[in-house]
């Protein structure tokens, strides 16, 4: 769900997409790449079975070292352009700028620039919905939560809009920053080849008509990224760099991840460990060139990332929910409407905030697959900070809305009590949110929650 208020970022190996993009506004504009560090095992026993790469001439460096950088980092990050470029068999069109960053100036950037549109209130907005959604507390802090995990986080970034990298400084550039630079540079190859712009249409605005499309897209630019990098790993990396990985992962903390709602752990890796899943099946089926035939045809949905198997036949079926603000009446204003799809299905029914909400995660992954398409709406009464929350689902065959609907049922119960009036006839809940009816028309299910049993009714009305 994506709040059109948000100011766009794209993380690289760990992006906050917040439930089908309430805050996928935060995920863009600055370009892909914000590198974290994750807990990547590259030990003999963890190690990535992968076919192996074709052995190529050492391309020449095309770049000349930049001023930004001292002379003994600009060689090491020009070999490893080289290096990553042999091994994604892609070449660099463009001269890339580099800019050495300290942490402070990094701090500065994620205040100053990836959140200065993001205001307090389009925060506290945002917090209403993912507290009816059951995935935050209602006095959730969200804004001062993302301002100190991504300076937690970032260790590193490439900016799509300017071209450049950013390399944090420190006192060395030792395995875990060469393993970062390999991951950025990655973007820029893909960039230049593909042009997630123009060549991918993977910016704000088509992000904001389709969500669940643009998700699919950062799963596969991340999940290749990934890929190249361990790639990267496993032919240049030295002793000494896998030994200052080791130790990096041994030091590593990260105090505000760690406190971090349960769903927003698991989303943050969705495009990195389920791209990178998604990536390495094409891999696999014919390497490279089969990842570069997704650029050209791109997943269209976290089904296909979940899926593999079903990329690119198994197509989302278009769902579309008419306008309602005449319907609802005055004080009554669109917020946001967008695809849910499989993966924030499955986040909304197992990664409650509060346990005794979630059902099993085995129970949500069953229930989420099948998904067909769909599409939510949401509305606020800005005055009261009332919230319609609608989310119309068309799933593969009815046994798989039966499957929705009974682990749908059994979150419901946990969350809410059984209403003593069943509105039209249909499953109803109620309580501190208001009214909640689940309906089912063979393959078709409709979740609507609202403040009132009579707008529960409206809609029912207008919407079945």
């Amino acid at each position: 769900m994506e709040s059109k208020n948000t100011k766009n970022l794209f993380l690289s190996c760990a992006v906050i997409v917040l439930v089908t993009c309430v805050c996928l506004g935060l995920i863009l504009a600055a370009g892909v790449g914000l590198t974290i560090l994750r807990p990547i095992n590259f030990g003999p026993d963890q190690a990535v079975t992968l076919p192996p790469t074709e052995t190529l001439e050492e391309p020449p460096a095309t770049l000349t070292p930049e001023a930004e950088l001292p002379s003994d980092l600009a060689e090491i990050v020009l070999e490893i352009e080289a290096q990553v470029s042999q091994i994604r068999g892609l070449t660099v069109q463009s001269p890339v700028p580099r800019i050495l960053m300290s942490p402070q100036a990094l701090e500065d950037i994620v205040v100053n620039e990836f959140f200065v549109d993001y205001s307090d209130e389009d925060a506290r907005q945002d917090v209403l919905v993912l507290s009816l959604l059951g995935l935050l507390p209602a006095d959730f802090d969200l804004k001062n939560f993302y301002n100190d995990l991504y300076s937690e986080q970032i260790s590193g970034f490439y900016d799509g809009e300017t071209g450049e990298i950013y390399i944090l400084k420190g006192t060395t550039f030792g395995g875990s920053e060469k393993l970062t630079y390999a991951h950025e540079f990655t973007h820029v190859l893909q960039d230049q080849t593909f042009r997630f712009d123009a060549g991918l249409n993977y910016n704000e605005e088509a992000c904001e008509e389709d969500s669940e499309r643009c998700a699919a897209i950062q799963s596969l630019i991340e999940g290749d990224a990934s890929l190249t990098e361990i790639l990267w790993f496993q032919t240049y990396a030295t002793r000494a760099d896998y030994q200052d990985i080791v130790q990096t992962f041994e030091d590593y903390a990260s105090p505000v991840l760690d406190v971090a709602p349960p769903y927003m752990a698991l989303d943050l890796y969705f495009p990195y460990e389920k791209g990178f899943a998604f990536v390495e099946f094409l891999y696999n089926e014919n390497g490279f060139d089969a990842v570069n035939a997704a650029f050209e045809n791109p997943p269209l949905s976290t089904e296909h990332i979940l899926h593999p198997e079903r990329y690119p036949w198994d197509e989302p079926v278009p769902v579309s929910l008419p306008n309602l603000e005449e319907t609802l009446g005055p004080g009554w204003v669109l917020f946001d409407q967008n695809v849910m799809g499989e993966w924030y299905t499955y986040l909304i029914l197992s990664q409650a905030y509060e346990e005794a909400f979630r059902i099993t995660e085995d129970q949500a992954k069953a229930a989420a697959e099948g998904w067909g398409g769909d599409a939510y709406t949401i509305y606020l009464y800005e005055n009261t900070d009332e919230v319609i929350f609608i989310l119309d689902m068309v799933w593969d065959s009815t046994a798989d809305a039966d499957e929705f609907i009974a682990a749908l049922t059994q979150y419901a119960d946990q969350r809410w009590d059984a209403a003593d009036r069943q509105i039209a006839g249909q499953l109803t809940w109620q309580g501190s949110e208001g009214t909640v009816v689940l309906t089912q028309a063979g393959d078709r299910t409709l979740w609507i929650i609202t403040p009132t049993d009579v707008l529960a009714e409206t809609l029912l009305f207008e919407l079945r």
